[in-house]
């Protein structure tokens, strides 16, 4: 009885730390890293997500404590590829509102990986978009 236990036990460990160490392709994290901009005390932050696939995807987080955040992620973002500006096909997070805010923007993918890619967000009373740049070594 003992033993069927401890075979138990030791199968059960090796099944948990192989999921760990398991990660699917479309799940894996881009080594790019988190931009920042803070302006008109509002502090923007970017990260990819995935740089993989038929889309990629951009976690987006806004914080302040001077306003409400209204914005429109889906009509106030683009990504510029290879000069070309595309449209996010989606905003996966909260709507405008509240001091803080943390989604994902998700876009179509370039048919090829392009030298660099910029992000471009531009909220209501600020002259310039907020711009957020990732080069070609970051992409892969």
């Amino acid at each position: 009885m003992k033993s069927i236990r401890l075979n138990l036990l030791l199968a059960s460990a090796v099944v948990v730390m192989a999921a760990g160490w398991y990660t699917p392709a479309a799940a894996q994290v881009s080594a790019a890293p988190t931009q920042t901009t803070i302006e008109r005390g509002v502090t923007v932050k970017v990260t990819p997500k995935t740089f993989s696939g038929a889309m990629w995807e951009f976690a987006v987080v806004l914080d302040t404590h001077a306003e409400d955040l209204k914005d429109d992620l889906q009509k106030t973002a683009v990504l510029v590829v290879d000069g070309r500006e595309v449209q996010p096909v989606a905003w996966q997070g909260p709507g405008a509102g509240g001091h803080h805010r943390e989604g994902t923007l998700t876009f179509p993918a370039p048919v090829r990986t392009p030298d660099a890619v910029e992000l471009r967000i531009q909220r209501a009373g600020e002259a310039t978009p907020r711009v957020f740049r990732w080069d070609s070594a970051t992409l892969k």
